[in-house]
């Protein structure tokens, strides 16, 4: 399936990829990128956990994810990986997704990264070696202030994943609002940039309406708290 635009105006515009976590910030880096109106995103890019069907590190389960791209007007890449998974496997699928975004005639991707300036010149030597160039649209925002816009801007969003060695382990599931904001105690970054906690995002101007979910059951896995996300009003199966 060719994911290439049509001959239109928009068409000669920088075509990219967008990293997807199902999280806040990728989907702000969504929002921020199609306000700019630079690039022309094509297509949402996301890690899949091939064991349990679900986004890697997030734990959303894959029916969420899909339909997060249907509410974003987008289709998705996925990029199955296996859990666990060593860097190698990782560095080689994703490979192979680049060679698919060039012959799409997409040669950016775009990322939602904040500040973690590892993470950054990982993806930028990546990126390059595949001849392929990041992007990183809220790039150094203040994350107080940049969550306090996202908020404002009407993004709503669910904590799916906390560590607890960084965030009490009481947080998993809540909301990310203005009062999970002033709970967060002061060495937690306000955005999770750290690692404290991992969102679903389920509203917001990147999205066509809201996306219904439930909260499931929360559980310890891997030194982590995962809360598990349901659509609608679904049941988790064997409940």
């Amino acid at each position: 399936m060719s994911f290439s635009a049509s001959n239109s105006p928009a068409s000669a515009k920088p075509k990219a990829w967008l990293a997807w976590s199902s999280g806040k910030d990728s989907a702000w880096a969504l929002h921020t990128v199609r306000q700019a109106g630079e690039f022309e995103v094509l297509a949402l890019l996301t890690t899949v956990n091939s064991t349990y069907q679900r986004v890697a590190m997030h734990a959303v389960r894959e029916s969420l994810l899909e339909m997060q791209a249907s509410a974003a007007g987008l289709p998705l890449v996925k990029v199955p990986i296996p859990s666990p998974c060593p860097n190698e496997i990782y560095e080689r699928e994703m490979g192979a997704a680049m060679a698919r975004a060039r012959t799409e005639g997409v040669w950016h991707v775009i990322f939602g990264d904040l500040f973690l300036e590892d993470i950054r010149a990982y993806r930028e030597k990546q990126l390059a070696a595949c001849g392929m160039t990041p992007v990183f649209p809220i790039w150094r925002r203040d994350t107080r202030r940049l969550a306090e816009e996202m908020l404002a801007g009407g993004l709503s969003a669910h904590l799916t994943c906390v560590d607890p060695r960084k965030l009490d382990r009481s947080f998993a599931g809540r909301i990310f609002d203005a009062g999970l904001l002033k709970d967060l105690p002061e060495a937690v970054d306000p955005c999770g940039e750290n690692g404290e906690f991992h969102t679903f995002a389920d509203a917001g101007p990147m999205f066509r309406g809201k996306i219904a979910v439930t909260a499931g059951e929360i559980v310890e896995r891997d030194g982590f708290i995962f809360a598990d996300l349901l659509p609608g009003g679904a049941a988790a199966p064997g409940e």
